[in-house]
């Protein structure tokens, strides 16, 4: 702190030392006007960071605020205090614990230089004059608990000369100059001087010369050893420095192995009968969020807490681990689910837990976050089951970090920037408009960035407000949105089916513009899809400002960015970008971060989030995240959309199937949300179970067209009988499953997912020769057909009137190479959600297509969904 000369002479001289002995050494500088609070959040960064293995605070603090000394040295980790002056260092080494402390760096080099005579310490009558907590003190428990007998001597001792007679060991550490006489030192002792006093010298060019404490001429005729000042304890407090910083390095390296989490799991209690989600939920205590957080490796200033159990963390954490390796990625998926659900969400959850409390392997889930709508609605939340959750299921199925409720402010907002719009070009004129958008202020008109953006993509390179023609205004003020093609709408988080279609502009004061128009569920909003797929903030506030909103009465597609809304909506999204902290029952680390959902959007959780955890879990950990609905559905375009943005490149799926649904694809009876199971999914059947099996094998082969390996978690429930279970693995392996595992993971946790998680290390060691299934330039139909045929087994496809015209504007619109998600039923591999198993030789209807441009999908709508 500060620039005093003296502090930058002494740092020097240790940058020095520790750039020839291969130390990586920085100095950081903090201004005189630094205050005690700047000076302390600097410390907490330094202590959080597992890159820095030890620093010191150069002292005095050279600042013209008051800053408390004590408080300062006592802010630095003890395990970093190389100086060793924190207090609890302190009170190690008064105690005798000299293995588990820093001692300070003058008192080591003292007794590095006492060893180096050869002489024992052992025994020996030592004497140390001076009393200060950063040299005497330390060296006299040092000294002591080296099995000498010690006195400590100061300024008030009044047998100074007879006490110091008496050593056999004299170190001197007074501050006065040369008050140590030769005459008083014992013949034969050793004298360590640590003292640097100026004394006036004619013969100096400076006027002066550096003396000790002790008279050095007198003194080396009776002492056996003595050191010179300077030259003796000066070089050795700077070494003693260095190797302090080598021993913290040492045993940061044997505590935490390289690569290596060193985590506090959560042991489960388990109960018979499995309580409810909610009961287990509530009997465990979790860990709090930011134990979590350190303990996988991610700084304090990278963290941003919302309460005990939940955080979002910094993207800057991408930056700082940008050199380090990828882990392994998995994707979970499944089969054609009945309405129940099959078991993704607590498979992904089981299996964490497994790699990380039973296998001690870095893992990190990645799930998306639940829409109230389905929360509060049959489906219920989406936070796993049984004893494989992410806790606290209510923080995780509620408002968790505001997130869903950022994309509502954000979404509306634009709704109401279009209404607003077409409101005001209908009722003013060109110049009124051109005010109002380029206001004068102080006599002064300019254009903003997002507006020099519209005259760029209007082909008007002008900059100056003042310079456009009538006919450049008018071009620049109108949108001329034709409401007709609007296709933006309004959003809430909550299941209201008379908000499904509404009139809006009822007020007197919309002097009669009125139009029908609808909500929808927030989490279909294409923010939320854009949020999911971005990699950063610049880069979600392009796609913001891509989003079509309508299009012109000329035909052109009006964006976000033509509204003038873009920054508004990345101001409304700054926090929503950051990736949600939680973790699992067992204490395994969590993201929780976006939720589109899988129809019409791509039903995966964020970019981001698996970024992130990627260089978190290191080259040997793994990151699981979870698809939505069936493999046909979510992981298709996990796979086609996600995987092409992101960069990323799986290493495994993990498929997850149940005798139920199995059963129910061999022609069992329909299965309901809120009804009891027929008894055909109660019963051992094996040939209904055989014969649908037909969806498995289907499934398989599609994970297996993108070249993943494929691992089949069979997903028991207590009705199942043994022979099922056994029959389920058999015929997995048999289409070309890597391998196929029984789960018990619900009712036992992780430890239920331990052969499936062995089965996926194994998986992730097999050659993967990951691609995609079709090249985005292919035209708009050519890639809905191949995913038609080679995904779902169709044998052609039907565009009809409205899906044809779509594909011609969005090509005429320069929006026909981006990729295809398909909103189709996740109840049947074809359109129609009676139909199971297998089907194969239909005809798939594509009723329409519409446009996420922001996002960066076109996505069909198939039969009825």
């Amino acid at each position: 702190v500060g620039n005093r000369d003296d502090s930058n002479l002494y740092i020097n001289m240790k940058l020095k030392a520790a750039a020839e002995i291969g130390i990586s050494a920085n100095h950081i500088k903090l201004p005189n006007t630094a205050t005690e609070a700047d000076v302390l959040k600097c410390i907490a960064s330094l202590n959080g960071d597992p890159a820095v293995h030890g620093f010191i605070v150069q002292l005095p603090l050279d600042s013209d605020k008051p800053i408390n000394t004590e408080k300062i040295t006592n802010a630095v980790a003890p395990e970093k205090d190389v100086d060793g002056l924190s207090s609890i260092n302190a009170g190690k080494l008064s105690r005798g614990d000299l293995g588990d402390c820093f001692i300070p760096c003058t008192p080591k080099g003292c007794m590095e230089l006492i060893r180096q005579t050869g002489v024992q310490v052992a025994g020996k009558r030592a004497v140390v004059i001076g009393r200060s907590k950063i040299v005497g003190a330390p060296m006299h428990d040092l000294l002591l608990w080296n099995n000498a007998t010690v006195t400590t001597c100061h300024s008030k001792t009044s047998t100074l000369a007879e006490e110091v007679g008496k050593a056999d060991i004299l170190v001197v550490a007074a501050g006065k100059a040369e008050m140590v006489k030769g005459e008083w030192i014992k013949p034969g002792a050793i004298v360590i001087d640590c003292g640097i006093n100026h004394v006036p010298d004619s013969t100096k060019a400076s006027g002066k010369r550096v003396v000790g404490d002790v008279a050095y001429s007198t003194a080396k005729e009776k002492a056996s050893y003595i050191t010179p000042v300077p030259g003796g304890v000066g070089p050795m407090t700077v070494a003693m420095l260095m190797q302090s910083t080598v021993e913290s390095a040492q045993r940061f390296l044997e505590k935490f192995q390289p690569g290596k989490w060193n985590i506090q799991y959560n042991q489960l209690t388990l109960k018979m009968p499995v309580p409810s989600d909610i009961e287990i939920s509530r009997s465990c205590i979790p860990k709090p969020i930011d134990q979590v957080a350190k303990e996988i490796g991610l700084l304090p200033d990278e963290l941003e807490l919302y309460g005990q159990t939940k955080a979002k963390v910094h993207l800057s954490t991408l930056k700082r681990l940008k050199n380090q390796p990828d882990g392994k990625y998995i994707v979970v998926t499944g089969i054609t689910p009945t309405p129940l659900g099959e078991g993704k969400s607590t498979t992904t959850v089981g299996l964490v837990q497994a790699l990380g409390a039973h296998l001690h392997q870095n893992v990190f889930a990645c799930v998306r976050q639940p829409s109230q709508g389905p929360t509060f609605g049959i489906k219920g939340g989406a936070a796993g089951g049984g004893y494989c959750q992410v806790v606290p299921m209510e923080e995780f199925n509620l408002h968790l970090t505001g997130d869903i409720h950022a994309i509502t402010a954000a979404n509306n907002l634009v709704a109401a920037a279009v209404d607003a719009r077409i409101f005001h070009e209908l009722t003013q004129n060109d110049q009124a408009l051109y005010n109002r958008l380029v206001p004068s202020v102080n006599g002064v008109r300019k254009f903003s960035d997002i507006q020099i953006r519209r005259l760029q993509k209007l082909g008007i390179k002008k900059t100056d407000p003042a310079t456009l023609t009538k006919e450049e205004i008018n071009l620049f003020v109108r949108l001329d949105i034709d409401p007709g093609s609007i296709t933006w709408q309004r959003v809430l988080d909550t299941n209201d089916r008379f908000l499904r279609k509404i009139t809006i502009g009822q007020s007197p004061t919309e002097k009669g513009f009125s139009r029908v128009a609808q909500f929808d569920i927030t989490v279909s909003s294409e923010i939320m899809a854009v949020l999911a797929l971005s990699d950063g903030l610049d880069d979600m506030k392009k796609r913001l400002g891509r989003m079509v909103v309508a299009s012109s009465k000329r035909g052109e597609p009006v964006t976000a960015d033509d509204l003038g809304v873009t920054g508004a909506l990345a101001v409304l999204m700054k926090d929503a970008v950051k990736p949600n902290l939680m973790q699992t029952l067992e204490g395994t680390p969590v993201f929780v971060h976006a939720g589109p959902f899988a129809n019409i959007a791509h039903g995966n959780s964020s970019v981001l989030a698996d970024k992130i955890a990627l260089k978190l879990v290191g080259k040997e950990g793994f990151v699981v995240t979870e698809a939505g609905f069936g493999a046909d559905i979510g992981m298709e375009k996990f796979f086609n959309i996600k995987c092409r943005y992101s960069g990323l490149r799986p290493h495994v799926v993990v498929l997850v199937a149940t005798v139920r649904a199995l059963k129910m694809h061999g022609g069992g009876p329909a299965v309901t949300a809120g009804v009891p199971l027929p008894k055909e999914y109660m019963e051992e059947n094996l040939q209904l179970l055989a014969k649908g099996c037909s969806n498995l094998n289907k499934q398989i082969q599609n994970a297996r067209l993108f070249g993943v390996p494929v691992v089949v978690a069979v997903n028991a429930f207590k009705t199942d009988t043994k022979a099922e279970l056994a029959l389920v693995v058999q015929l997995a392996k048999e289409a070309g499953a890597f391998d196929a595992v029984e789960c018990t993971h619900w009712a036992e946790g992780g430890k239920g997912a331990v052969a499936l998680a062995r089965a996926v290390q194994r998986a992730s060691q097999a050659p993967s020769n990951f691609r995609f299934l079709y090249n985005v330039e292919l035209p708009v139909v050519d890639k809905i057909r191949l995913i038609a045929q080679q995904i779902y087994g169709a044998s052609d496809i039907e565009l009809l009137p409205e899906a044809q015209e779509k594909v011609a504007l969005y090509t005429k619109q320069g929006f026909g190479n981006l990729p295809v998600c398909m909103a189709k039923t996740h109840l049947s591999l074809s359109h129609d959600p009676e139909q199971k198993g297998a089907p194969t030789g239909f005809i798939l209807p594509i009723r329409d297509i519409r446009a996420s441009v922001g996002a960066g999908f076109l996505y069909p709508l198939v039969g009825t969904v």
